[in-house]
């Protein structure tokens, strides 16, 4: 395992996300391959690690004023062992090969872990939508999908969206491959509900976090009712998820963006998170201008030089973080953990760093990882690739209901896999483990291709 993982870092050095996603499932996956030596005869640590196909490509777009600019494109398509590749587009500065290979590496056992027949993969650019003009974004929408469109297909790999690709994205993005196809098929998930989308989907990431959440909580005897909650991001996730910790009669405490975060005492309710919706999908506001509104609110501005984020520093029952990746540190991880801090469910993809993890792990926090915990939004996105296959649109309370069950399915689980190899109230282990377990014995079963 040491010698693989060696040859990981030294032959892609710089991709360092991608490396901490690979060393995180290996590290608790030991046991497995210890009970299956036919797993490393097989070399089966290589080969799911290894992306089935890598896909980078150039997409020049004109601005209003008629400059001509380019930008990358990529989709790493990276196993199809259980179905085909599912896994969402970011257009965001970000973006990096290594960021889109970490995250698809980690869609290949979130996906598994839903209980529907799909594989892993993601893609993106480093395109920012932000400040750009509908026009801007539609003609960059448009150079994108004429490359992606070769190698995407309803049976094949089927994009959705993610950070910088919402609605209108995935529209024009559908608009285009519809053009260059000539079919209309569900090859794309998050699309309108007039043309094939689904019920739930925009609430899906966030409302299955708090399903994993109260369930998590529910089998140890307790429910999120009067819990305070901590929730970083302000955008769909962290919106959704303060909705549903609001409607299961929890208390959220805080929002953010990456100017700074709010904190208010008496707590969101569902008349302020109706502001803040508008603030941020509207207005594209920042989230300070919520103390303008709702005074008694604190704002604190981000400071990227401090070794922690004084977020996750106040006292609360539960946190959400539902921002980007590495935003919690060993630092902010004591804090939660002196802070009172019970339970940390991530919306956010690899939210904690593997320091923060094991102080998680070692003061006896509930710790839901993001692949099971936030896999809500592929398993709606699976339920519209099913709606799209039967031409049908299934009612909200069916969506919900199929959702929720979900999420109760990929917790039981987790909480199976870990105590069939001893690690009883492991999440991280459980989910690694089933995810990886159903993906590598698929694997096995389609021979050596």
């Amino acid at each position: 395992m040491e010698s693989i993982l060696e040859r990981l870092v030294q032959r892609d050095p710089e991709q360092q996300e991608f490396h901490q996603a690979v060393f995180e499932v290996m590290d608790t996956v030991k046991p497995v391959l210890e009970r299956n030596p036919e797993y490393r005869q097989q070399a089966i640590v290589d080969r799911i690690t290894e992306p089935e196909r890598v896909i980078m490509f150039r997409v020049p777009w004109m601005d209003d004023q008629g400059q001509v600019h380019v930008n990358r494109g990529f989709r790493v398509e990276m196993n199809s062992a259980i179905g085909p590749y599912k896994g969402g587009l970011r257009f965001h500065p970000s973006v990096t090969l290594s960021i889109i290979k970490f995250l698809a590496f980690e869609q290949v056992f979130k996906n598994s872990l839903t209980t529907l027949q799909m594989g892993g993969g993601k893609g993106g650019s480093d395109f920012n939508p932000k400040g750009r003009s509908d026009g801007e974004v539609m003609r960059f929408c448009q150079a994108f999908m004429t490359e992606l469109s070769r190698h995407i297909g309803p049976n094949t790999d089927v994009p959705a969206g993610d950070i910088g690709v919402g609605a209108r994205e995935i529209g024009y993005l559908f608009g285009m491959y519809k053009k260059l196809r000539n079919e209309f098929t569900g090859v794309l998930t998050g699309k309108s509900l007039a043309w094939g989308g689904s019920l739930i989907r925009p609430e899906a990431t966030g409302y299955g976090v708090v399903y994993f959440a109260a369930e998590m909580l529910s089998h140890h005897g307790d429910s999120l009712e009067d819990k305070k909650c901590l929730v970083s991001g302000s955008g769909n996730v962290a919106q959704f998820t303060t909705e549903k910790i609001i409607q299961m009669k929890g208390k959220v405490l805080t929002l953010s963006d990456s100017s700074g975060y709010i904190f208010d005492e008496e707590g969101i309710d569902a008349e302020k998170l109706s502001f803040v919706k508008h603030l941020k999908n509207i207005r594209r506001g920042r989230i300070r201008e919520y103390c303008d509104q709702y005074p008694q609110a604190i704002y604190t501005e981000a400071a990227p030089e401090l070794d922690h984020n004084p977020l996750w520093a106040h006292q609360a029952d539960c946190a959400f973080p539902s921002a980007t990746q590495n935003e919690i540190h060993a630092r902010d991880a004591d804090n939660l953990a002196k802070g009172g801090v019970r339970l940390v469910a991530e919306g956010a993809n690899m939210p904690s760093t593997p320091n923060a993890i094991n102080i998680f792990l070692d003061s006896n926090i509930l710790y839901g990882p993001s692949k099971a915990a936030n896999a809500g939004g592929v398993a709606v996105s699976g339920l519209e690739m099913a709606q799209n296959s039967m031409r049908l649109s299934w009612p909200r309370k069916e969506v919900d209901k199929r959702l929720r069950q979900i999420m109760k399915s990929i917790h039981t689980t987790c909480t199976d896999a870990a105590t069939e190899y001893g690690l009883e109230g492991n999440y991280m282990a459980g989910a690694n483990i089933a995810g990886f377990v159903k993906v590598v014995n698929a694997m096995l079963d389609q021979g050596l291709v």
